[in-house]
This record gives structure tokens, sequence and C-alpha cells, in this order.
């Protein structure tokens, strides 16, 4: 076995196998005799079948598998002796000689390798990342104050429909008749929503549905047929409202604050107030502390400078994707692979630094915090510790949420580590202000 290197530059270098059949020949030995003892042919007891038939109808297969059995070996072997920190894998060159896959011959194969520098910086009390703290206004809690008690709010009799309301109707196009439905005006097309406001209980008008009702789910959840039935339907329908209801925000009350923090937690309007402003800090820091994340993300990324082999990079994810993305669709989505491969690089190093480590616990603990969240966005909070775990374990059978999940782990503790060891710089900023940073 004879390897050739050939250093491109810092990052990148060719290495040439030379193979030659001794180098091959005990491995195609041992792949014939596996073939002979399971071969089934005709005429033949099991594992007796002359080594020239079973040469000739798997010797080029034996051989490939035997070859690149000897190129994997030697692959391997180069990228430890050499500790290389490599990229992806090796990649046969553009330049790669036609291989004659005939027994005795003698083979080469050309290859590409990258590798990434190594990462050597600290985390000190030198590095200064922004923290900013947003200030409460009187405008915000008054806008959290409204959002809360339109929340809690419900329907009641209108008179004259508004933009906000709602119309109860009986539609009818001659073949099909839908009694009561609910008809929310906002979710009205534009171009038709002006036939709708100003309505009143007993009024009537003839409406194409499809020009209303751009959107085919909606559209059939309207009139109680199935998507596909659409297409055939005539669209003109008579519309006689029944009556309109017209959304009322809850009143400030001890019923509505119990209804909101549960029985007897606010009894007064200061109370109240008190609780929107709480909320409202809680919401800041957390887009402070997000903000944060991405700030510490930059901040190490830039001082790493870490330089990637980047025309290698896209052709490695050209042919590790099978074809699936054009070189074109790669380019395009490129720039945010980098960013993300040298945060993955730069987070890496910080781990090792800090002895970070990833447990099952802190994965289950993950899994149950999203289930919780997912549960939150439909409205349903204080889930029981059973349901939710119950809820993780099926998260968990998913490798890909897994992995996300890993990955989210990982940026937490970094982002914990280094807000310990590097010093914030705290800034006071107005909603706006902020809002302008991202």
């Amino acid at each position: 076995m004879n390897v050739e290197t050939r250093k491109i530059d810092e990052l990148n270098l060719e290495l040439t196998l030379n193979i030659s059949k001794d180098d091959y020949a005990e491995a195609l030995k041992k792949k014939l005799n596996e073939r002979r003892r399971n071969a089934e042919f005709k005429g033949f007891r099991k594992g007796m079948v002359p080594v020239e038939l079973i040469r000739k109808v798997y010797g080029e297969q034996a051989l490939v598998e035997s070859v690149n059995a000897v190129i994997s070996e030697q692959l391997n072997k180069y990228i430890n002796d050499n500790k290389i920190r490599i990229v992806g894998e090796p990649l046969a060159s553009e330049d790669q000689p036609q291989v004659d896959w005939v027994e005795g011959n003698d083979f080469t194969f050309k290859f590409d390798i990258a590798s990434t520098p190594e990462i050597t910086f600290d985390v000190t009390k030198e590095d200064k990342v922004p923290y900013y703290e947003i200030n409460v206004t009187e405008k915000a809690k008054k806008e959290m104050k409204a959002n809360i008690l339109r929340q809690y709010g419900s329907l009641e009799e209108g008179k004259a429909a508004k933009e906000e309301d709602y119309i109860i109707a009986d539609l009818d196009n001659g073949d099909n008749k839908v009694e009561g439905a609910y008809i929310s005006i906002r979710n009205v097309a534009e171009g038709s929503r002006s036939k709708f406001i100003g309505l009143k209980a007993g009024d009537k008008l003839v409406v194409n549905v499809n020009e209303a009702f751009e959107n085919e789910t909606d559209r059939s959840s309207l009139l109680k047929v199935k998507k596909e039935q659409l297409a055939d339907m005539n669209p003109d329908y008579s519309i006689t409202v029944v009556n309109v209801k017209t959304f009322v925000p809850a009143k400030e009350s001890q019923e509505t604050y119990d209804k909101i923090y549960g029985e007897g937690a606010v009894k007064t309007a200061e109370e109240f107030d008190a609780r929107i402003e709480e909320q409202i800090k809680a919401n800041y820091k957390q887009e402070a502390d997000y903000r944060l994340s991405k700030d510490v993300r930059d901040y190490f990324v830039e001082k790493a400078a870490i330089s990637l082999p980047e025309a290698f990079l896209k052709r490695w994810l050209f042919v590790a994707n099978d074809g699936k993305f054009s070189m074109e669709e790669i380019e395009k989505e490129f720039d945010k692979f980098l960013a993300d491969f040298r945060w993955q690089m730069v987070r890496g190093h910080i781990m090792q630094k800090f002895g970070l480590k990833v447990e099952e616990k802190d994965i289950q603990e993950a899994a149950e915090g999203f289930a919780a969240y997912q549960y939150a966005m439909y409205g349903m909070g204080n889930v029981p510790q059973e349901q939710l775990r119950e809820a993780a374990a099926y998260i968990l059978k998913d490798e890909r949420q897994v992995r996300q999940l890993e990955e989210q782990v990982e940026d937490n503790k970094t982002i914990t580590a280094v807000k310990e060891n590097v010093t914030l710089q705290t800034k006071k900023i107005s909603e706006d202000k902020f809002k302008e940073l991202n």
C-alpha cells in the first residue's frame, strides 16, 4: 500500500491510495469463501459450488467490497494517525482515474479531505456582551390589560354587525342548506367584507361563497361539505341573518380576576395592575434572554474567526444528500449553513472547556417542557405532570425531535456558562428601540 498526499491549502488535502493486488488478496479470498459457504446452485450441494463458478458469478462484487474495505481502513488510519479534524467525510476527487474492476489489477483512488482549524479562544470577564432591560411603560400595561380582558370576553347579542363581530345565518343555494352557521366577519375576504358589515337580524343577501371565503378548508367547514365537493357546487348562496353576536371584553370584577388568576388570588384593581406589570416584565426578560443568546452566539463566532473549507462543504452537502438538493439550492442556503456550522463548533469548544454534558434527564426535562409549551399554545395550562411525561415519551420516539432537543439543551447550557463567566453590560432600552434591534 502506497499513500501519497498533496496539500492544497491549510484546510484541504488530496490523498492518493495506490492499492496493489497483495493489499486486497486476503480480503477477497475471505469474501469468495463466504459466498461459497452460502451459495445455492442447482446441481451442487450447499457449500460445494466450485470456486471458479463463485468467482464468475460473484467475483466483481466481492472485489469491490474487498477493495472498499481496504480503502476505508486506510482512510481512517491516515485521519487518526495525523489527528485530522475532518469535516464531513472524504470525497472522491473530481479527477479520480477510471477504475477497471478486474481481479489482480492494481488500483489508484484519489480522495479530497477537508479539516477545520483548532479552536483556542477563552471565555473571560474581558468578554463584554450587552444585556437589555426593557422599560415597562404605561402604554404597554394598558395594551396588555386590554388584551387580557379581551381574551376573557364573551359574545353577546348585537344589533348592526361590525368588523369584529359574528353573524349567525342560514345559507341556501337550492341544493345545499346550512342552518345556524357562525360567520366571523374579519375572516370574510376583504373584497366581500363590506357586504356583511351593518347586517341586522332578518337581513338577506346573495353572496358568492368562493369569493367571500377564499380558504377551501374554512369554506368546506362553513358549508358542511367535503373539500372535493366544492368545485362542483353552485357558489351563489342566499344568506339570511338569524342574529348578530358582538364580542365584548370582560369587565374588571372579582369574577374576572378569579377566572384569570384563580379564586381570591387577585382582589383589587391595584393587584390586577401589579400582576400585569409582573407579566410584562417576565415577557420582556424572555425576549431579552433570547436576544442575549443571539448576541453571545454572534460574539463568540466572530471571536473564534473559524475558517472553513467552503468549496468542499458545498460538494459534501450535495453528495451527502444524494442529490436531493441542487447546487443552486445549496448556494442559496449556504450562508445560513455556515453560520450554524460555526456555532456548533464554538458551542462544542465552550462545552468542552467548562466540562458540560447533555444527560438523559436533561433531554427528558426538555421534552416535557416542549410538551407543556404545545399544550399552552392551545390554551391548556397546568397540565398534570403524568400527562406531560406521556406526551414527552411520544416526542422522544422521533429521532429528529430528540436531536433538536439535544441542541436546545446544549445551547442553554452553553449560554448559562457564558453568562457566568463574561461581563454583561446592562442597557436599559424602550420596547420600540428593542424591536428595532431585532
